[in-house]
């Protein structure tokens, strides 16, 4: 099961990916190409040229697990049109809206920025 919480990171790939790789290739692609650990429990969303399939790598703490889906019609939103960047940052509500067939994801911002914390301060007087 896919977490929905902050906690859990996003990353795409920021190309077209080879989708006939299965977890060894696809954990390969996550060190070597996006330098990231593929044990770390980030979620790493792969998109086939055409558009039409898409694979989520992710490490639940006691095993890979891979995600794959075909859309049967339309194509997944474009993450590398005109983009430099290897990898792109989604929330996980951004990637349920990818993996439904959403066009926006990648384009806009979906998603607030997490809420940061600010140290208490101590007031005297």
């Amino acid at each position: 099961m896919i977490g929905t919480t902050r906690q859990v990171r996003v990353f795409a790939y920021g190309a077209p990916a080879d989708l006939r790789k299965g977890f060894d290739g696809l954990a390969a692609m996550v060190r070597d190409e996006l330098g990231r650990d593929p044990l770390s429990g980030d979620l790493c969303l792969f998109v086939s040229r055409n558009r039409q399939r898409a694979k989520v790598l992710h490490w639940d703490g006691t095993g890979l697990c891979l995600y794959a889906k075909r859309l049967e019609q339309g194509r997944f939103a474009c993450l590398w049109d005109g983009k430099k960047e290897a990898q792109l940052e989604l929330t996980t509500s951004e990637l349920q809206l990818f993996l439904e067939g959403s066009s926006l994801v990648g384009k806009l911002r979906l998603s607030p920025s997490p809420y940061e914390r600010k140290p208490l301060v101590k007031r005297t007087g």
